[in-house]
């Protein structure tokens, strides 16, 4: 991997590449940490430190994406989940919508059409959700309810600037959903004139940025042998997270030859890569959505009268230490992980594909028994992604345990943080490395 990076800084346009990605990344974290108007950075600082304090779970998944900037209310607190979201809805929905599956097969020109319906939605949920979290804010739930409006420290929107106070509230979501857009475009030009994947590359940027806080805060709190302990056990995940990400089942694929006109066309060979995680950390992203409900839930009460059902809700389905918490969540990530491979992967049309180009699996027939071939291997194999995603995604939860706090609610050493920064680095080193021998690719003939 050091080798390829190497490599490309010595390349004068991977080079170019190399160093706008950066710029872009430095941009992203400067609008990260730049406060959004009508905002009491000061305030929110307070806050903060009163919520680091706390055993509250809040909003724990988003804040992780926006690398730290939701719970700030910076430019950029949206952070790239916005666009995740309508990415998967519309991803959803081609199952579902005619017109958008039709759009899927018409090749680049109907992807283009997708991802302009993308951006849009994605401006949609960026409005709806910036306005949720201001109204969150300003109301003090935000932070679970910890930052009382009544006391002048802990107003996160101040209301005695002399500014009319619907006017500060629109300025600021306008704010946050133009932050959203700038992100995604952010995102398209490191995939256009960087290293790719750009809104991959964001994400990684986000949750990397927090990994030396959030380090910090264990070994003072844990002490150096624990964080030291925790350093170890987080290479190993890594090391198998590396393992199981790269690996895949290959099924064999051979073309017949055909001739068209006076040429021979067909008669290779190749394979279908069927990957063990073939979902990748999408599941996990629903559960995690799901999980949350309650905790919303809850988010409308008086904490302190609450009903028995209500106390058992906050006690078995909000605490990430409850075994029930961690059952469920691990339950929740095994069927989301059948069910996103099942809407996208379709064996019936990769067979049909696959005769359609006079592909076949040598020893099945094509068709129908090749689809029954191919969804009897994908069913098998998509076992251990499910229970290897669960493993993964509930480690935090035991190092909650272990730890014996409840602080570390946006533990970044394992879980969804770890599947995302090693997928992303894994892909970015593919894509340097598929860039470098388009330039240095040295045929038959010198």
């Amino acid at each position: 991997m050091l080798s390829a990076f190497w490599s490309a800084l010595r390349t004068p346009d991977l080079r170019k590449k190399l160093l706008f990605t950066v710029a872009i990344i430095a941009l992203y974290r400067l609008g990260a940490t730049l406060p959004s108007p009508g905002v009491s950075y000061t305030n929110v600082q307070a806050c903060l430190k009163l919520t680091e304090q706390s055993d509250n779970q809040v909003l724990s998944l988003l804040n992780l994406f926006s690398g730290g900037a939701l719970l700030q209310l910076s430019v950029f607190a949206l952070g790239i989940m916005p666009y995740i979201t309508a990415s998967i809805i519309l991803q959803l929905l081609t199952v579902v919508i005619p017109r958008l599956e039709q759009l899927r097969k018409e090749g680049q020109s109907g992807q283009a059409k997708i991802t302009q319906y993308t951006r849009y939605l994605t401006l949609g949920l960026a409005i709806l959700q910036s306005s949720a979290f201001v109204a969150l804010a300003r109301t003090g739930q935000l932070f679970g309810g910890l930052c009382d409006q009544d006391n002048p420290q802990y107003q996160i929107i101040p209301e005695n600037s002399g500014i009319p106070i619907w006017l500060t509230l629109t300025v600021l979501v306008m704010t946050m959903t133009a932050g959203t857009g700038m992100v995604m475009w952010l995102g398209e030009l490191v995939t256009d004139r960087g290293v790719g994947n750009g809104m991959s590359v964001l994400i990684f940027t986000s949750i990397a940025a927090r990994l030396p806080g959030e380090g910090w805060t264990i070994k003072e709190s844990a002490g150096t042998g624990k964080f030291l302990l925790v350093i170890a056990l987080v290479l190993v995940i890594i090391g198998l997270v590396v393992f199981i990400e790269q690996a895949q089942r290959r099924i064999p694929v051979q073309y017949a030859k055909r001739m068209i006109g006076r040429r021979m066309y067909g008669g290779t060979s190749t394979y279908i890569p069927l990957k063990v995680n073939q979902a990748g950390v999408v599941p996990v992203i629903f559960a995690s959505s799901l999980l949350y409900l309650p905790t919303l839930y809850l988010q409308f009460f008086d904490k302190n009268n609450l009903k028995p059902y209500q106390v058992w809700i906050q006690n078995w389905l909000t605490t990430p230490t409850s075994w029930l918490y961690i059952t469920v969540y691990f339950l929740l990530i095994i069927f989301f992980t059948y069910f996103y491979v099942s809407i996208t992967f379709n064996p019936t049309e990769v067979a049909e594909n696959m005769k359609k180009y006079g592909g076949f699996v040598p020893g099945i027939r094509p068709g129908k028994p090749t689809a029954d071939y191919l969804d009897f291997i994908l069913s098998r194999i998509t076992l251990p992604g499910a229970l290897y995603l669960g493993l993964i995604s509930v480690l935090p939860n035991f190092f909650f345990i272990w730890l014996d706090k409840q602080q570390y609610q946006n533990f970044p050493f394992g879980g969804t943080a770890v599947l995302i920064m090693v997928g992303v680095g894994l892909e970015t080193v593919k894509q340097i490395e598929s860039q470098l021998m388009q330039r240095n690719y040295e045929g038959f003939l010198r």
